[in-house]
């Protein structure tokens, strides 16, 4: 498809067709009036010599014209061999150009030495460690972050995180870790504030409800017993635990809360060396995972992962965009002064583009060739010669002129030599 850029080079084609054409009339019209001028009017010497240089610049003019029309069409229609060169070996050219630009351009050793020649590493860094460059880059990262997000389906990557935590939960034993977890609790006494809340609920539940806990009491004595006795020993109940909870609240040394002590010091250990325990967390863990609950506590985890970054990648202000650019300047920074870091980054890049080029090479040369065999053999033609075609006529002018100073010295040099 010819666009206007491809026109105007197409009238400037014609206009220097025209100038071409017109200075080989124009050699031809001196060759006839010099000839003329000698045999004809008696003119001296002098029209010798001209007609010699009009002639040889007609020769010179009319081979740089078949020359220069042997590349595009047939000289005159006529389907003179090797002629029409373009239109008839398009295919064979797209081959060889893709052969060309396959041997010399993605050759492992000519990438690797333009790669060294370039400096990545070293530009990289002086053009990264720029906050207003830094600041391009994080914002390029922040929308390339927001469109794939966007892409992805909620469900799929859902469905991926979900199986992704599920297998990884199954897969290792949680038991001894929470082991040496409590282990260490335990140690340094980080359970005392819990017992102590524990305490203190217990307490203020007791004295809300203390007359559930006496009717739960009475509740749970026989028939035959007297109520006044139920509710003597319900009142003594209650008292007695009110008593026990006081007194374990406000003494750090109650024998409760050694005994409290004890038994997660003990269960710490069991966690850890215990068959039978570990074995009952791991089921306890396994049930856990499959109830339909935490499956889509899971799942939806990433809804609020995804939220939250799709967010925080809006937000020129937030802390992610901040850190990702105040990277990006340290980063350039060290590469702009760490050479050690330049040649790793730049071999890095090195070996990527050395390992592409080599491994597919045929198929970038393929498109070069695909690419001109797909097109039309007439519009090829006529799109190379509205490129080129003008600095072609030029070869034509240079023809006319350099054949006709030719043949004036060969005619010059004969005469000097009595020929």
């Amino acid at each position: 498809m010819f666009n206007a850029a491809d026109e105007e080079r197409r009238r400037g084609v014609r206009r220097m067709k025209a100038t071409a054409t017109g200075l080989l009339i124009l050699v031809a019209l001196v060759y006839v009036l010099a000839t003329c001028a000698r045999h004809a009017w008696g003119a001296g010497d002098w029209a010798a010599y001209v007609a010699a240089a009009a002639e040889a610049g007609m020769v010179g003019a009319l081979a740089d014209w078949f020359a220069v029309t042997a590349l595009f069409r047939h000289p005159l229609g006529l389907p003179i061999p090797h002629t029409a060169i373009i239109p008839t070996k398009k295919d064979q050219l797209g081959v060889s150009l893709g052969e060309f630009v396959g041997e010399n351009f993605l050759s492992s050793d000519v990438v690797a030495a333009r790669l060294k020649a370039v400096g990545i590493g070293g530009r990289l860094g002086t053009w990264l460690a720029e906050p207003a460059h830094a600041d391009r880059v994080t914002a390029e990262l922040a929308t390339a972050l927001r469109g794939a997000l966007t892409v992805l389906r909620d469900s799929d990557v859902q469905a991926v995180v979900g199986e992704a935590i599920t297998r990884s939960a199954e897969t290792a034993e949680i038991a001894p870790g929470m082991g040496k977890t409590l282990e260490r609790v335990v140690a340094d006494g980080g359970h005392h504030r819990v017992v102590d809340l524990l305490c203190l609920k217990a307490h203020d539940w007791l004295v809300t409800h203390g007359e559930s806990v006496m009717d739960a009491v009475q509740g749970g004595a026989p028939g035959w017993t007297p109520r006044f006795v139920d509710r003597k020993i319900g009142d003594r109940v209650y008292k007695e635990l009110l008593r026990f909870v006081t007194e374990m609240r406000d003494m750090p040394e109650h024998p409760a809360r050694g005994a409290v002590d004890r038994f997660l010091t003990d269960f710490a250990s069991d966690l850890q060396s215990d068959t039978e325990t570990r074995a009952r967390v791991e089921r306890l863990k396994s049930d856990l995972l499959q109830r339909s609950e935490v499956q889509d506590v899971i799942a939806s985890a990433w809804t609020a992962i995804r939220s939250m970054i799709m967010s925080a990648a809006k937000d020129e202000q937030s802390e992610l965009r901040l850190r990702v650019r105040s990277s990006l300047i340290s980063l350039g920074a060290r590469l702009a002064s760490d050479g050690r870091l330049q040649d790793k980054l730049e071999g890095w890049i090195e070996g990527a583009v050395v390992y592409v080029v080599t491994t597919y090479r045929a198929e970038i040369t393929s498109l070069i060739t695909d690419t001109v065999a797909g097109w039309d053999a007439e519009h090829t033609t006529r799109k190379i010669e509205a490129h080129i075609g003008r600095d072609l006529q030029f070869i034509r002018i240079n023809g006319t002129v350099v054949g006709a100073m030719a043949g004036l010295l060969i005619y010059t040099v004969s005469r000097a030599l009595g020929a």
